[in-house]
């Protein structure tokens, strides 16, 4: 049995059709594949602040995460968006299992930086290999929120990219980015494959921006920790991930090199 590990970001949640959870809650059964899946919820979590008056800065990019702040990105990604998710699930497998990095220890984490600086934001220095894997050969999917367990029962936010890399690596499985767009375009064609010095040329000439380019650089990150496959594939498009464990040439898969074609 083969695993895979799906990111799903927060804005792309809502937008993912019936037949994207029809396909991953029936994977084991059409493919002898078990899906891991990890979430975010940035956009949701800005939204709950602002309602809640709860102040909230960002530096360098990393929301700056007071206790209080992680009160409410708990709240939000472990309860609201993480059981939104298992909701949509269950209507095709009933063995789908909502947790985050802290139950069973799941994720360990250490912080990013002085946390009186940008607050309890971590790096995920350890995953739980033995609770996750006794999940996936039970049947079980699970749908995992990015917080994770420091010393002192401190719980800390995790980048969604970072958790999901780190489970990747740990497990030895693929990653797929899940996303609204089929993949790296260049002149409206699909770039299939990327390395890591065509993306930085990429970005360089402009045809790599905005969105996008955090979603590669996140790919990179994940294949320098030890991730053995990591691909952009659409989570619109019906029979995407079916193509990509196929092995067909769909969405982009990035590798760290040129792959030399013979």
């Amino acid at each position: 049995m083969q695993t895979i590990v799906f990111k799903c970001g927060g804005s792309i949640v809502d937008a993912l059709p019936e037949s994207f959870f029809e396909m991953l809650g029936t994977l084991k059964a059409t493919h002898d594949v078990a899906p891991v899946i990890v979430h975010g919820g940035g956009p949701m979590i800005s939204s709950k602040l602002k309602q809640l008056n709860v102040t909230s800065t960002f530096v360098d990019g990393l929301r700056v995460t007071t206790n209080e702040v992680l009160d409410v990105v708990e709240m939000v990604l472990s309860g609201a968006v993480n059981k939104q998710i298992v909701r949509k699930l269950s209507v095709f497998n009933d063995k789908v299992v909502g947790i985050s990095g802290v139950d069973g220890g799941l994720l360990k984490a250490v912080p990013v930086t002085k946390v009186d600086q940008i607050g309890y934001v971590g790096e995920v220095t350890d995953v739980n290999h033995d609770f996750l894997t006794t999940l996936t050969t039970n049947g079980y999917i699970p749908v995992i929120s990015p917080l994770a367990l420091g010393t002192d029962a401190q719980r800390y936010n995790v980048n969604a990219d970072m958790a999901a890399a780190a489970i990747a690596d740990c497990l030895s499985a693929p990653l797929l980015f899940i996303s609204d767009i089929p993949g790296v375009k260049q002149d409206e064609r699909i770039l299939n494959h990327l390395s890591q010095q065509e993306i930085e040329s990429l970005i360089e000439a402009g045809t790599i921006y905005g969105g996008m380019i955090p979603k590669v650089q996140s790919a990179l990150e994940a294949l320098d920790k030890g991730v053995p496959e990591v691909a952009i594939v659409s989570g619109l498009e019906e029979r995407a991930i079916h193509q990509f464990i196929a092995g067909e040439a769909v969405g982009t898969r990035i590798t760290l090199s040129e792959v030399a074609y013979v």
